[in-house]
């Protein structure tokens, strides 16, 4: 009996010792199981971080190709710009006429600069008089006619739209199928053209054409119903128009005008 009691305390006192050593392998477990996991977040953290760094180049990179794809587009734009401006001021004095000349700028260290001279009017244009067939008799009796339009080319000539609008208009009242009519109404619509009146402009144009389709200045009649056109804003208009005299008179100094007021329209067209 005796015997068993001491083999029961035995056993009891070494389940006892027992149990602390158990307990210190749990917990060393999971310690080691804590740092495991711990050093698995810093891993990730680190790829995180890694992958932040490579998106923040990323970006710092795209932000440098657009600052210069920014520049290269301005620098495009004000280079087309250049060529609209240049193109459009050598086209308007191609249908103006010649531009005033500018006073000369006098020397830093030259004496006292002048009075400059006060800018001649401007030569709006220039053209030969029209061939006129017949007899003796005929050709007399075109005198007075030819006077009164060489009265009306010179106030043209001279800057005076709005005086030779009227006398082109009394010119063709007397003269409604003289010998001077179609160049009477080509010269009406320019000087209605210089003064910016658009749909009086096409309207003289128009009726030059109908009237005289085959006349030599057809051409240029056509050419200026589409500057009419774009004057009134009529872009496809005048654009469709242009066009036709490229199509219609190839080789001409029309068409030629026609293809650069095409290219300075397009141009304009893309700068806005």
């Amino acid at each position: 009996m005796r015997i068993g009691i001491k083999l029961m305390l035995v056993v009891a006192a070494a389940l006892v010792a027992a149990a602390p050593a158990q307990a210190q392998r749990q917990s060393l477990a999971d310690r080691v199981g804590a740092l495991e996991q711990q050093m698995y977040n810093n891993s990730s953290n680190q790829d995180l971080l890694n992958q932040i760094n490579a998106l923040r180049q990323q970006v710092q990179q795209l932000q440098s190709t657009v600052e210069q794809l920014q520049h290269d587009n301005a620098q495009q734009k004000q280079s087309a710009q250049d060529q609209y401006l240049d193109l459009d001021g050598r086209l308007n004095r191609l249908e103006g006429g010649a531009a005033p000349a500018l006073p000369a700028v006098p020397a830093a260290n030259g004496p006292a600069a002048a009075k400059p001279a006060a800018p001649k009017p401007p030569v709006v244009a220039t053209e030969r008089p029209p061939s006129v067939h017949g007899d003796a008799g005929a050709l007399a009796a075109s005198g007075d006619e030819r006077t009164m339009y060489n009265v009306a080319f010179d106030s043209l000539k001279a800057g005076k739209y709005d005086e030779s609008a009227q006398m082109f208009l009394s010119f063709l009242e007397l003269y409604p199928n003289g010998v001077y009519t179609p160049n009477a109404l080509y010269w009406l619509g320019e000087s209605y053209y210089a003064i910016r009146n658009f749909p009086q402009a096409e309207a003289q144009f128009r009726d030059l054409i109908a009237r005289y389709p085959t006349h030599d200045k057809a051409s240029g009649g056509l050419l200026k119903i589409g500057l009419s056109q774009y004057g009134e804003g009529k872009v496809d208009e005048a654009q469709a128009t242009l066009e036709q005299v490229v199509s219609t008179y190839p080789g001409s100094d029309a068409a030629r005008t026609a293809q650069d007021r095409l290219q300075s329209i397009r141009l304009g067209q893309q700068i806005r």
